[in-house]
């Protein structure tokens, strides 16, 4: 359980709040979803992620932890068998806290505070190549003064091989030229004859 706040804790003594949480805390685990205000919800959901961490290592240790504040032992079964292992890939943020309006009768506002659906392979899948795309944006911003100077190289390079070629191309224009010439001078040698 988290340690209570200094003064009025949500309407009562420390005692009763942390009743209150651990009596929140077993009708979520056990409904899936409850509709409470928000700050009771704000307050509900460290201590509901705590104890669905501790079902997740599954050893007796943990279980009796969990029985000191959720004490149906249909609710920790429940949580050790199903809720547990359904988060087992996920880090963490296992609730989702919805804000619905206002109470009517006293114009509190209200809040559902639910438990997220685990991951599919397919929103794993998703979420790796998200951040692989991440990593290799990154590695492209930490290199781009790199990138450049390759890139400058690679550019004189090419300037370089241009130029050559274009002097070769003169060179085989002036031979074929001079070829021209040489065999135009001998067909008028030969027609002079």
């Amino acid at each position: 359980m988290p340690k209570p706040t200094k003064g009025a804790r949500m309407g009562g003594s420390a005692a009763h709040q942390k009743a209150m949480l651990a009596n929140l805390a077993t009708d979520l685990f056990e409904h899936g979803r409850i509709t409470t205000t928000e700050a009771r919800a704000r307050r509900l959901r460290p201590v509901a992620e705590r104890l669905i961490t501790k079902a997740k290592k599954g050893d007796l240790h943990n279980r009796r932890q969990v029985m000191r504040s959720v004490t149906d032992k249909s609710v920790v079964h429940t949580l050790f068998t199903e809720i547990g292992p359904r988060y087992e890939n996920r880090p963490g943020g296992y609730t989702r806290i919805t804000k619905i309006g206002n109470r009517r009768g006293d114009n509190a506002p209200m809040a559902v505070i639910e438990l997220v659906e685990a991951l599919t392979v397919q929103q794993q899948a998703v979420g790796e190549a998200e951040a692989a795309t991440k990593r290799t944006a990154k590695d492209a911003e930490k290199k781009p003064a790199a990138k450049k100077s390759t890139a400058k190289k690679a550019a004189a390079e090419d300037s370089d091989k241009e130029a050559k070629e274009a002097e070769e191309a003169e060179t085989a224009e002036a031979e074929t030229d001079a070829d021209a010439e040489g065999t135009e001078s001998a067909d008028e040698k030969s027609k002079d004859a």
